[in-house]
């Protein structure tokens, strides 16, 4: 399979969770987004159309002890990051989006850091 034909593939699983899944004041999305390299993290209000809260692998918090992780134990970081800064903004309930990425890996670390750190899914 081309990378283009597995990009594609996925976009289509993705297309097909937004359809069902869709952030409202009350319980906002968490969409995930995993690069080859990073994974990015937002809680977005799909009815105003902004994102609340974010956190990544590049921001300073993350990025401290970069070489000491592995890319999972980075993601974990962002998951714990996120469900901090969500705290503060008030946001307890979240739907989660994978964004047409399985549940496993970097993905299920994140998610998993979220719900320790207190969002429920």
């Amino acid at each position: 399979m081309k990378s283009s034909e597995t990009r594609e593939a996925r976009l289509r699983r993705h297309q097909r969770v937004r359809e069902k899944v869709t952030g409202i004041a009350d319980r906002p999305r968490l969409c995930v987004y995993r690069s080859l390299n990073h994974i990015y993290a937002q809680v977005i209000d799909d009815l105003q159309g902004h994102t609340l809260v974010a956190a990544s692998t590049l921001d300073a918090e993350v990025n401290d002890g970069k070489s000491e992780k592995s890319k999972t134990g980075r993601a974990e970081l962002v998951g714990s990051l996120l469900a901090r800064r969500a705290a503060e903004k008030g946001i307890s309930q979240v739907a989660f989006d994978r964004g047409g990425f399985r549940y496993h890996g970097r993905v299920k670390a994140l998610a998993e850091a979220a719900r320790k750190g207190g969002l429920k899914f």
